[in-house]
């Protein structure tokens, strides 16, 4: 029965081999005589694999992309009702995508709307552009602590990744809107991330 079956793999194997051959001459048969032979290209844009294959590697991974706890602290505004340097601002947990999107979980309340998403570009060896909205409710003037949707925020950054790419800095202006499109608070400061990995403790991202 082994020997059957080692014959009978065998023959399946020969035969596939030799229909990658032939694949290649058979089409040209029309055309000309003694076409050589050539290994079929699985790698080849017409083959599903191919374009799987070839899409896997289209892309490299950029050394911002991961998980990242975020402070946002304010530092420089101005006027009377400004924070004042060294406010928090919010701390969050931040993920950047391979496909320059980003979303974050940020510390705001969850009846507030704490999630909200970016797109990014890359603007040099090791900095990067942010552009990203949250959308937030009303809680201050609903009693059951979930209001209506409240207008847009914005926020846009600019930070540096260090070159261990575990870490990076930059800053950021925050510009909230009401649902008419009016701007009710303007924010700028700076950012401090450290990378999160399957070592991170919750310790870390009290610190």
């Amino acid at each position: 029965m082994k020997t059957v079956g080692k014959k009978l793999a065998l023959v399946m194997l020969l035969s596939l081999i030799g229909l990658g051959l032939t694949v290649t001459a058979n089409a040209q048969c029309a055309s000309r005589a003694g076409a050589v032979l050539h290994h079929q290209s699985w790698q080849g844009s017409g083959t599903q694999f191919g374009s799987f294959l070839l899409a896997s590697d289209r892309y490299e991974e950029d050394p911002i992309v991961g998980m990242w706890h975020v402070k946002f602290t304010a530092e420089g505004n101005t006027g009377s009702d400004a924070p004042p340097d060294g406010t928090p601002i919010d701390n969050a947990i931040v993920q950047w995508h391979n496909d320059k999107t980003e979303i974050m979980n940020s510390g705001r309340p969850a009846q507030d709307g704490n999630f909200c998403l970016g797109v990014w570009e890359k603007t040099g060896k090791s900095s990067y552009r942010l552009n990203h909205f949250a959308l937030g409710n009303d809680t201050e003037n609903a009693p059951s602590g979930i209001g209506n949707p409240a207008g847009p925020t914005r926020i846009l950054e600019s930070v540096f990744l260090t070159p261990d790419g575990n870490s990076y800095t930059g800053t950021f202006t925050l510009n909230a809107y009401s649902a008419a499109n009016v701007r009710v608070a303007h924010i700028v400061g700076v950012i401090s991330a450290t990378r999160i990995t399957v070592s991170t403790t919750v310790g870390k991202l009290l610190e």
